[in-house]
């Protein structure tokens, strides 16, 4: 079935080159376009698109008002683009908390070597968040009712993709200031976004979150978001610390959860708890195989609670997962298992 697209954007030179590019998929075809919010709103209505790609700063209304209302009036999927900056990214973070599901660098020739690529970029992320592409048809695996012993966990390793910076906000909001075992945040995203994500959810948490550096001692009660386009990794000695590196061009994900993962293997061995959030995709699925292998327990988020079921659903379809768990029960049970 074909991906109807809306794109909106008040630049007729982009809305041209983006809706060439989708118009090139054979998955999916630009159904109408868009020039300011308020069009994007009528053209939800009348169109019946799919997916829409949104700009953020037009005139008339906003991208980030019209995605509010387009929630509000006929939900759709929704891909903003955004600028590469510190002041891009809390934009962006604007959107998704309006209901946006993903994002794609408005400059996307600056993350891509080729037009290749460039054209993958943009239909893949289309594809991904495309309603028809979020569920699978059958539930592939029931809820755990046997719990863990996680009383020996020194560390929990959060991987996640799209839809995880919601996810991640309702987390840390309900955990108690009170949790001591450290956490580390594997978010799919660019450089310039996670200092804001990080800070972000330093604002609204009761634990201390900043985004990590190489080097950072880990420390119990504290949070450290992975940089984006870098890789993470961690080593027990010295009380456990976290070394950032920069990443082979090969790995498809900076940072990958997958990565994360296998050093947290080495190093912590069986006293880890990896945890898989909603994302497109199937990174943190050979990570998981690697704790497993040392003993280690897994969580992942349930098909119901994931915007993308993608990296939960790679986990669980290899039998890697320990539970399937409700986002909004994660934070209770860290609390009383681990905490």
């Amino acid at each position: 079935m074909t991906i109807r697209v809306l794109v909106v954007d008040d630049s007729g030179f982009f809305r041209r080159r983006v809706s060439d590019i989708i118009n090139s998929d054979g998955r999916m075809e630009v159904v109408g376009v868009a020039s300011n919010g308020r069009e994007a709103i009528e053209q939800n209505e009348l169109l019946k698109p799919d997916v829409i790609t949104m700009d953020y700063e037009m005139p008339v209304m906003d991208g980030i008002t019209a995605v509010k209302n387009i929630m509000l009036q006929r939900p759709v999927p929704v891909l903003m683009f955004s600028s590469l900056t510190f002041e891009g990214a809390r934009v962006t973070l604007d959107a998704l908390d309006a209901g946006a599901l993903d994002f794609l660098p408005k400059n996307f020739e600056d993350i891509a070597t080729d037009s290749a690529q460039i054209k993958r970029l943009l239909t893949d992320k289309i594809a991904g968040v495309a309603r028809n592409q979020t569920r699978v048809s059958k539930p592939i695996a029931t809820k755990s009712t046997i719990k863990s012993d996680l009383s020996k966990t020194e560390l929990i390793i959060i991987g996640t993709s799209t839809g995880g910076p919601a996810a991640l906000q309702v987390l840390f909001k309900a955990l108690p200031g009170t949790f001591k075992t450290p956490i580390i945040i594997v978010q799919h995203m660019p450089g310039s976004f996670t200092p804001a994500f990080a800070e972000r959810l330093n604002n609204i948490s009761s634990l201390a979150i900043k985004e990590a550096v190489n080097g950072d001692v880990i420390k119990s009660g504290h949070v450290y978001v992975a940089p984006g386009g870098m890789q993470l990794m961690v080593d027990r000695r010295n009380g456990g610390s976290i070394h950032i590196r920069e990443s082979d061009p090969r790995v498809n994900y900076r940072p990958s959860v997958d990565i994360a993962f296998a050093s947290a293997a080495k190093h912590y061995g069986a006293n880890v708890l990896g945890v898989v959030l909603t994302g497109m995709g199937a990174d943190g699925r050979e990570g998981a195989r690697l704790l497993k292998e040392a003993k280690s327990h897994i969580w992942a988020q349930d098909e119901e609670s994931s915007v993308i079921f993608g990296m939960p659903m790679a986990v669980i379809k290899e039998g890697l997962s320990d539970e399937i768990l409700a986002l909004t029960n994660i934070a209770g049970r860290l609390a009383s298992d681990v905490g």
